[in-house]
């Protein structure tokens, strides 16, 4: 098992269950609820996931891969994104469910989260695969898929202050906003 392949594998399914909502459209609520509850669990539990196994150790450990100058760049950038993956959430969350205003606040959502994937595919989970070895990344996937596991019904949903995580060496409440 390979922390790397575990993180690709979550934003496959992300990017999935954005597409089903497309095709489901607004004359389905009972599907959409599900649909989105689903994704919306899982971007929650897979950022905190991410929070608690995979950035702390890049930032003890990472280098910097692709177009990040370090490690801790590589980290703000995320917990910032993370958050801003958050308040899309939230503001999906706000609209009526399969309203326009609903899908465009989920198209929004999907943008941000989108951006977010492609650039720690780039940066984040280049850094692990080339600095970490195939033990290390086993070890960080397995606590991975057991937060996963643990938490398929979402986790409390709480903004994080990049400069303080980065400070704290991924140090998640100390660095909760809340």
């Amino acid at each position: 098992m390979d922390i790397a392949q575990l993180i690709l594998d979550d934003h496959a399914e992300q990017r999935r269950l954005f597409a089903m909502i497309q095709e489901i459209g607004p004359g389905r609520p009972d599907a959409l609820v599900a649909v989105w509850g689903r994704l919306r669990d899982l971007l929650d539990a897979h950022a905190e996931a991410e929070e608690q196994y995979l950035y702390p150790a890049l930032l003890a450990r990472g280098k910097g891969a692709a177009d990040a100058d370090s490690a801790e760049e590589e980290t703000e950038d995320a917990i910032e994104d993370h958050n801003e993956i958050r308040d899309a959430g939230r503001a999906v969350d706000e609209q009526a469910l399969g309203s326009p205003a609903w899908f465009a606040a989920v198209a929004k959502l999907d943008q941000v989260n989108g951006d977010h994937m492609a650039e720690e595919e780039r940066q984040g989970l280049a850094d692990v695969r080339l600095h970490f070895g195939l033990e290390e990344r086993h070890e960080m996937a397995v606590r991975f898929a057991g937060f996963m596991h643990h938490h398929l019904e979402g986790v409390e949903v709480v903004d994080k202050d990049p400069d303080t995580y980065v400070e704290t060496g991924g140090d998640t409440e100390a660095s909760a906003q809340q």
